[in-house]
């Protein structure tokens, strides 16, 4: 009973998430706000950003929508700031925005595209974890958990190199941090979701979702709700001694 407890109370707590005005990340500001999170938004979008934030607070949690593109340092590490201010510390982190590349091959990808690939996947996710490691370091500890891929381990299929590229330097980032910032009380790990049904995998150009689905052991796509719980646990004090973990939710793609 208190180990359930504590999986799911996260009363007092505030948590920062990025790209969560869709998909994944909607899905689990919503998780962290039922269980009595504060919760702060993160994303590009103010209407679906307030619309999220209200279905926070319905939900039962605070919440607040920041206005912040990932890709411009600045406004990053802005936001968390004001989630320190608004909610007086940063407890958590998820760190799900990210982008992926028009599918095609490497040679016709053009010099661009790569840098937006790493700039939304990679040194987002670098300057977000600088600013959250050090505000969680003044308040004692804190939990990150970044959003990789299963593409990081293994590419589903061909035409996204850039994407697969990135998300191994996520789950590496990863695990280098981990090992530094444990003993300072921050836990860091990493979700590798496969295939969800998202708003980026549905503009991916796979024409048959079906065909992908049956290919899977579980026979069907995830959902975000799915990829929402295990960052919640990954968040809360029942996985304590889990750091330097990528948790992969993915219907046996990895296995198979």
């Amino acid at each position: 009973m208190n180990s359930h407890k504590r999986a799911s109370s996260f009363q007092n707590k505030s948590v920062l998430l990025t790209g969560a005005t869709s998909g994944i990340g909607r899905a689990t500001a919503l998780a962290f706000a039922s269980r009595g999170a504060d919760v702060a938004i993160v994303g590009r979008s103010a209407a679906r950003g307030e619309e999220v934030a209200a279905s926070c607070e319905a939900a039962g949690g605070r919440a607040c929508f920041i206005a912040a593109d990932v890709t411009r340092p600045d406004q990053l590490r802005r936001a968390v700031e004001v989630t320190c201010e608004r909610y007086g510390r940063l407890d958590i982190a998820f760190n799900n925005a990210g982008m992926q590349e028009k599918r095609g091959p490497l040679a016709e990808q053009a010099d661009e595209i790569f840098e937006a690939v790493f700039a939304a996947n990679v040194r987002a996710m670098v300057v977000a974890m600088k600013a959250e490691i050090t505000a969680m370091r003044r308040s004692g500890g804190g939990v990150i958990v970044n959003n990789a891929s299963v593409s990081g381990q293994r590419n589903p299929n061909p035409g996204l190199s850039l994407y697969s590229a990135s998300k191994a330097a996520v789950i590496s980032l990863t695990r280098s941090a981990a090992l530094e910032y444990a003993p300072h009380g921050i836990r860091i790990n990493a979700v590798s979701p496969g295939r969800v049904e998202t708003p980026m995998m549905l503009a991916s150009g796979i024409a048959d979702m079906g065909a992908v689905a049956a290919v899977l052991p579980a026979r069907r796509l995830g959902t975000p709700d799915e990829v929402a719980e295990a960052v919640v646990w990954l968040s809360s004090d029942a996985a304590s001694f889990v750091i330097g973990h990528n948790l992969c939710v993915d219907g046996g793609f990895l296995a198979s």
